[in-house]
């Protein structure tokens, strides 16, 4: 009986010895889906992160629901990220910049908020304090200089998308659009520029490569003319790259030839290797991994009240089949 109340005694006395670690301040990264790489992209930049400021008294902490397109599951993670006590700031991505923005002004938060990769519309951008990520209008617009030089004399075109709310996603679409036809702010094409979108178009995919590339075969069945497809998001080749070489592998003389022109975002997965083997026209990439190494100091630095450039851009690598070896960012 001695004996165990002294080992109960010393074990008291070691835990009360131990050093008591304080729980780091978390700055949060909320993205769209965990099941995406270019999100996990940007969780590897986080990481980084943290394994070079590992004497910070603030950690980077990457969060988001499991499939990109639960849009509720995203707002319910940031609801819940936002009530919690150690969480110093959030930088988030909006599957659905509307429903994100009821989210954050429900919620009243006290700390800063930040968006990543994705924006909130204009009519909500004072919910958050600074955009951090791609010039998503600019991205578009080279998207379209690349159709348009393999295309000068216009065509039929499908524009594929992700999330019909996705703020990121309308402007890189809007961006084609006015590289295409010279005119700025027009919502669908019927000509202008010899520029005229196929009934059925833009198809929405919610950001999923097989349903991409089943839009796509479905658009092609249905247009055997087409000319063009505008990919804002490069779900069809990252996500399914061998459905899409399938597809795309008959096509490619005509793809060489500029007779048919792929103009695609993001140069991540499989996608640098497709361009290589001539099956898109051109690649115009964003910089994710850079997006979730910057976030965390973007994020202190609003805490501690320091002026912040809103927006704040990350660059653009373009990816031809005659540049894939020197086109991505090193």
């Amino acid at each position: 009986m001695k004996k165990t109340a002294l080992l109960l005694a010393v074990a008291a006395l070691s835990l009360g010895a131990a050093p008591a670690y304080a729980a780091k301040k978390q700055l949060v990264i909320v993205v769209k889906g965990l099941d995406n790489p270019f999100f996990e992209a940007i969780h590897q930049g986080c990481l980084k992160w943290n394994s070079e400021n590992m004497d910070s008294e603030y950690e980077c902490f990457y969060t988001g629901p499991a499939s990109t397109s639960d849009e509720a599951g995203e707002a319910q993670i940031l609801q819940d990220i936002l009530s919690k006590p150690d969480t110093a700031a959030v930088a988030v991505s909006p599957s659905n910049a509307p429903l994100i923005a009821n989210t954050i002004r429900s919620s009243a938060p006290t700390i800063p908020i930040m968006t990543v990769d994705a924006d909130l519309a204009a009519a909500d951008s004072d919910l958050r304090m600074t955009y951090l990520g791609t010039d998503n209008y600019l991205m578009g617009k080279r998207i379209g200089d690349y159709i348009k030089a393999a295309k000068p004399d216009g065509g039929t075109i499908c524009t594929i998308e992700g999330n019909a709310a996705a703020d990121n996603i309308l402007r890189r679409a809007q961006g084609m659009r006015d590289a295409l036809t010279g005119q700025e702010g027009l919502l669908a094409l019927n000509g202008e520029g010899g520029w005229t979108e196929v009934a059925g178009c833009p198809v929405f995919t919610n950001d999923d490569g097989v349903k991409g590339v089943q839009a796509m075969s479905d658009i092609l069945a249905a247009n055997p003319d087409l000319d063009a497809f505008g990919i804002m998001g490069g779900w069809p080749l990252f996500g399914a790259p061998q459905p899409y070489r399938d597809l795309f592998g008959p096509m490619a003389d005509r793809i060489a030839s500029n007779d048919f022109a792929i103009g695609a975002a993001d140069t991540i997965g499989d996608e640098v290797a497709i361009a290589g083997e001539g099956l898109v026209t051109a690649l115009v990439g964003q910089r994710p991994f850079e997006m979730g190494y910057l976030a965390p100091g973007v994020m202190i630095d609003l805490i501690e009240g320091k002026e912040v450039a809103d927006p704040v851009f990350t660059g653009l690598d373009e990816c031809t089949k005659d540049t894939v070896d020197t086109c991505i960012q090193k």
